[in-house]
């Protein structure tokens, strides 16, 4: 799929307490993103991922549920390369223009997550930069894997005020939300809410970006 989407970030439910333990949140409450696509843009992932977006002023809310047959990862640290596993990323930049710089952040089906600021000017991964010594301010995350059930689920809390200006809140921003799914005996999967229209998969690819509106 070419088309760049488009999606309204709805504000969070009416009962939604971000100090409740994760597992309260009202998620079904909150809309569903299309069906992740693959990074090719040649039809829909295999093992599909549910994304939810909602927000308040203070923070973009993002839950991503996951199919996995081969649920796994090796690493444990903060900003290990969990993107050489399996992850679910967050790509994200303030305003209505292709960004040419943005935060990448990525969690895995065991809670380690990574979080970097990426400058990519050009769109061009050979001259991109990308710094893991940068930490969102006040992120909060948390994963769980549901093996038998061959699931897993991740959500995120980005402040706003980590990677822009939080007052006024910008009502536009470009994005991305992502899925690697790497089973140890088959092929790996790469999909996208926007397709990056790349083969082999290149998630850095902002002019990709989808656009998201404050509701």
């Amino acid at each position: 799929m070419k088309t760049i989407p488009h999606a309204t970030i709805p504000a969070v439910p009416p009962d939604w307490d971000p100090s409740a333990p994760w597992e309260s949140w009202p998620w079904a409450d909150v809309a569903m993103l299309p069906p992740l696509r693959l990074a090719d843009g040649s039809g829909l992932a295999r093992q599909q991922t549910a994304v939810r977006i909602c927000y308040d002023a203070t923070a973009l809310y993002v839950r991503f549920d996951c199919n996995d047959r081969d649920i796994w990862g090796t690493f444990t640290q903060r900003d290990d390369p969990i993107y050489d596993e399996e992850v679910v990323e967050v790509f994200l930049a303030a305003g209505d223009k292709t960004p040419s710089e943005y935060a990448e952040i990525e969690l895995s089906p065991n809670g380690v997550l990574f979080d970097a600021w990426v400058q990519n000017p050009t769109g061009d991964r050979a001259q991109m930069v990308v710094d893991t010594a940068w930490d969102w301010p006040g992120i909060r995350w948390h994963a769980q894997r549901v093996d038998p059930e061959k699931r897993w689920w991740a959500a995120l809390v980005l402040p706003w005020a980590g990677i822009g200006p939080a007052d006024p809140l910008p009502t536009v921003w470009q994005a991305n939300f992502y899925r690697i799914e790497r089973p140890r005996q088959e092929a790996p999967e790469f999909s996208c809410w926007s397709s990056t229209l790349t083969d082999p998969a290149d998630f850095h690819r902002p002019g990709r970006f989808g656009t998201l509106h404050i509701q």
